[in-house]
């Protein structure tokens, strides 16, 4: 990729899904083999802070590659939460790659409850697509980061399950989707905090009780 968004090959389907209609935008506007975050970044503008979360938050449904992109989506996170209204990635950040093909595999990877949601996504003003709601947005995506980063049985889908539909609900400017990704990060964080200071709390207690 030479870094520069590309003039699409095709369009979208608006009649897709949101996550899929998503996909399908991004890999129209890039129609090489591999997708930079940069280029993503660049070319979606005030949208790239939801989109971005949305692609590196998916692949937290499949095992084992949640803790990969815990770091960007944290980094994207701050800087949302602290009211910028577009990403400024480091640079290898920006360097890491998506393939195209694993980018278009992604959209078919979604649960059958996220397909759900979809459903009901369409553009709807109000608190959760403000200022306000946005850096509350950010600032959650940083707890649910953390909550990737940090090993822990069971608690990585929660989480990232939420956090995926409050992306999905600020790439879609829809205040009520965001609301129920709001309510169902914040509810799957806690879930992973408490299991994270149980496993904590056992490993002190045994330790204490070896020595």
């Amino acid at each position: 990729m030479d870094g520069l968004a590309h003039t699409p090959t095709d369009l979208p389907d608006e009649h897709l899904a949101p996550i899929s209609r998503i996909v399908s935008e991004v890999a129209a506007q890039f129609p090489g083999a591999r997708i930079t975050l940069g280029e993503m970044s660049e070319a979606f503008g005030d949208r790239a802070f939801g989109l971005l979360i949305l692609l590196l938050c998916l692949p937290s449904l499949l095992p084992g590659m949640a803790s990969v992109f815990g770091i960007p989506m944290m980094i994207l996170g701050v800087q949302m939460g602290m009211g910028r209204r577009e990403p400024k990635l480091p640079g290898f950040i920006a360097r890491q790659s998506i393939k195209r093909e694993d980018l278009l595999r992604l959209a078919g990877s979604s649960s059958k409850w996220l397909k759900y949601i979809e459903r009901f996504v369409k553009p709807r003003d109000g608190f959760f697509t403000g200022p306000v709601g946005d850096r509350l947005v950010g600032w959650l995506t940083v707890y649910c980061a953390a909550m990737l980063i940090l090993p822990g049985p069971g608690t990585n889908g929660p989480p990232a399950f939420g956090t995926i539909i409050m992306a999905l609900g600020v790439v879609e400017s829809d205040s009520r989707v965001v609301g129920i990704g709001v309510g169902l990060t914040l509810a799957g964080c806690i879930f992973a905090t408490c299991v994270l200071g149980a496993l904590i709390w056992m490993g002190i207690h045994a330790l204490g009780w070896i020595f």
